[in-house]
């Protein structure tokens, strides 16, 4: 159905690259890349995972320590059958980036009851990590069951 996924958060050093590493995981015969939207802004372009989110991955043997940061592109929404983006404002900064993904974002977390927005733990708390994380997973497991 979907073989080409863009997982898409803020800065692509939290939330995405986890989003990227459990679905591909889960469907490790499919395209799946993570970037993020504000990258190139915050001088975040090559740089690796969140140092806590590295460790909470770890802790559940997700390794995402080779991650390094990428800037959403038009190419990248073109080509993407499906993205997931991780709260509703980033909906919208997808579609202005490139119009024709729109029908192609949904939250990372919509099949979660309630549908649920997974918040940026950037500069938070560890605990605030480990939430995100178990929420990202929670998420992933979901969209294995749908997809």
């Amino acid at each position: 159905m979907f073989e080409n996924i863009l997982v898409v958060c803020m800065g692509n050093i939290c939330r995405s690259p986890v989003g990227e590493k459990l679905l591909q995981y889960y469907f490790p015969e499919k395209k799946i890349i993570s970037a993020g939207i504000v990258v190139e802004e915050s001088g975040l372009v090559g740089k690796t995972a969140d140092p806590k989110m590295i460790q909470i991955a770890k802790q559940s043997n997700l390794d995402i320590s080779s991650h390094l940061a990428q800037q959403v592109t038009t190419i990248h929404c073109n080509q993407a059958e499906l993205i997931l983006v991780m709260d509703k404002g980033q909906i919208e900064l997808v579609h202005q980036l490139c119009p024709a993904s729109i029908g192609k974002v949904m939250l990372f977390g919509h099949w979660l009851i309630p549908q649920l927005e997974i918040p940026d733990p950037y500069k938070k708390d560890i605990s605030i990590y480990d939430s995100v994380y178990k929420k990202l997973e929670l998420a992933a497991y979901h969209w294995k069951q749908k997809l």
